[in-house]
């Protein structure tokens, strides 16, 4: 018997689910998994109910899908800023660092709306131990490259230790695009932190992090 065919999606159909998830994306950075209800995204999005556990599933799983959906390109970015690093010389701690964090930052700022609503939701998805199979599918083999990186720099230095002081940086980056406002209510000024001066505290970080470990 022939296989049936599986008909292509319509431009139409992606048109709808790209918007769906672009709705999730921001209610559930908002109000985070447990405050977002389909009803809520399907409103945001334009749509009916139905047309969301269509693209989506359940909650649950549309959560899955709006994190995994930028985490292939912004691990791309990431890595393809470390291989160009390191063809033009060795490398520091703080190439590793800024190779790592300043992607993020400059879709965050740069990638309109939706990355800063992006940042906010991988902030819920970081502070929550339950997402920690999703951490693991969509952010952590990134992170392990950048974690070899800074072992190789510093051999002899705990895994663990590492690997705490890339964490704090993580999220130390995602503090900064997310609340960077509050440096400048508590300063008394309008002027923002430069990726180069988050990139400077985080490298100087890990290395406290690494240092009689």
């Amino acid at each position: 018997m022939e296989k049936q065919r599986k008909r292509a999606p319509s431009q139409r159909s992606l048109q709808t689910r790209a918007r769906i998830l672009d709705a999730a994306e921001r209610v559930f950075s908002e109000r985070g998994f447990d405050g977002a209800t389909i009803r809520d995204i399907a409103a945001a999005a334009g749509v009916q109910a139905g047309l969301v556990h269509h693209h989506g599933g359940g909650k649950a799983a549309l959560f899955h899908l709006t994190v995994a959906r930028r985490a292939e390109e912004l691990a791309d970015l990431r890595l393809a800023a470390l291989a160009a690093r390191k063809s033009a010389g060795p490398l520091s701690l703080r190439d590793v660092v800024g190779c790592f964090l300043e992607p993020y930052i400059r879709m965050a700022h740069e990638g309109g709306p939706q990355w800063l609503a992006y940042a906010r939701l991988v902030a819920h998805v970081s502070a929550d131990p339950r997402w920690r199979d999703l951490a693991a599918d969509c952010f952590d083999p990134t992170a392990r490259v950048f974690i070899d990186e800074i072992a190789e720099l510093r051999p002899g230095v705990s895994r663990q230790a590492v690997a705490a002081g890339f964490v704090y940086s993580v999220a130390a980056m995602l503090a900064h695009v997310t609340s960077a406002w509050r440096v400048g209510a508590l300063a008394g000024v309008e002027e923002e932190v430069a990726p180069e001066e988050l990139v400077a505290f985080c490298a100087a970080g890990v290395e406290a992090a690494l240092r009689d470990r």
